[in-house]
């Protein structure tokens, strides 16, 4: 898993981690979706299995030097900066879209993880009973997550912490969005708060959360990768397709409440057809803008994948 890169392949990296910073920004897409189709996610989750404590005794024994080898410490800083940049500076963008814009951005996701079906799927060299099972399974999975209904709870300094952690293993998770589950804890709007106020106290308590989700959940797909790495992807691959619920475009809104910003924000939804959404909403589907961008977002997946499978000199 260790690669040497030249400052070219670190930008790219870099890139690669802008991209996944901007998708786990929208509560629906997954970064892991990202890394899984620019074909970084297993060396992903094998650099985040080598932080445990194996490094801290390699530090001791051997210096910082053996230990950030071990750990593929550049690889893991580069695509973090590429993660962080992104969130304090894109993911805006993306979220002022997701709330002006939200059928046409819905529109490029739904194409995009949908491509990405399709790409992750295709790496399964065959079909048996108990990979169709898999593969069944976490759809349904998927789906059902993306049916709970959004609660509120209070924001304490635990569930901030533990809010970390279960979001961290989504975001690493293709098809399954931390942001999503953020969101279905309560906790997204205070978050994203916290990020755009500097709020050190929630952010430390929220990236510890992570820190401890990643040494944890990254060793367990490390060990599915390596020791059944078909039904993990048929088992990713249902995570992604059971998310598509959650992308559809066109909403109807059934319950809503309004936060302490005075912003109406969606509770339940429905999704619904382009012409019933017209009807019963009075405003346009933008089908045909929504089609157009589906298909780029599945465009933006093969050259992401032809990027990701282009093998470095």
């Amino acid at each position: 898993m260790q690669n040497k890169r030249s400052w070219r392949d670190h930008l790219s990296l870099a890139a690669k981690g802008m991209v996944m910073g901007a998708a786990d920004a929208v509560p629906g897409v997954s970064g892991g979706t990202i890394a899984f189709i620019t074909g970084i996610y297993e060396e992903l989750i094998y650099s985040l299995k080598q932080c445990g404590p194996e490094a801290l005794n390699v530090l001791f024994r051997q210096g910082f030097a053996a230990m950030w080898k071990h750990i593929n410490g550049a690889f893991l800083l580069t695509l973090l900066m590429g993660i962080m940049l992104s969130i304090f500076t894109i993911s805006r963008l993306v979220l002022y879209w997701l709330d002006a814009y939200p059928v046409m951005l819905w529109s490029f996701f739904f194409g995009l993880i949908l491509a990405a079906i399709w790409s992750l799927i295709r790496h399964i060299e065959s079909w048996d009973l108990k990979t169709i099972a898999f593969f069944l399974f976490g759809t349904l999975a998927a789906y059902l997550i993306t049916m709970i209904p959004p609660s509120a709870i209070e924001p304490t300094k635990l569930f901030i912490f533990l809010s970390g952690m279960l979001a961290i293993c989504a975001m690493i998770l293709p098809g399954i969005s931390g942001s999503f589950i953020l969101l279905l804890l309560g906790m997204y709007t205070h978050i994203l708060t916290a990020v755009k106020d500097l709020d050190i106290v929630t952010l430390a308590l929220f990236a510890i959360g992570c820190v401890f989700g990643l040494l944890s959940f990254s060793r367990v797909l490390n060990w599915m990768f390596n020791s059944h790495k078909t039904l993990t992807l048929a088992l990713l691959g249902g995570f992604m397709l059971g998310s598509l619920n959650k992308v559809w475009p066109w909403k109807l809104t059934l319950e809503s409440t309004v936060n302490s910003h005075g912003k109406t924000i969606p509770l339940v939804q429905e999704n619904i057809l382009p012409g019933t959404f017209e009807v019963l909403t009075s405003q346009p589907s933008y089908l045909w803008y929504a089609i157009a961008l589906s298909l780029f977002g599945a465009g933006a997946v093969l050259l992401l994948e032809k990027v990701g499978s282009t093998p470095r000199e």
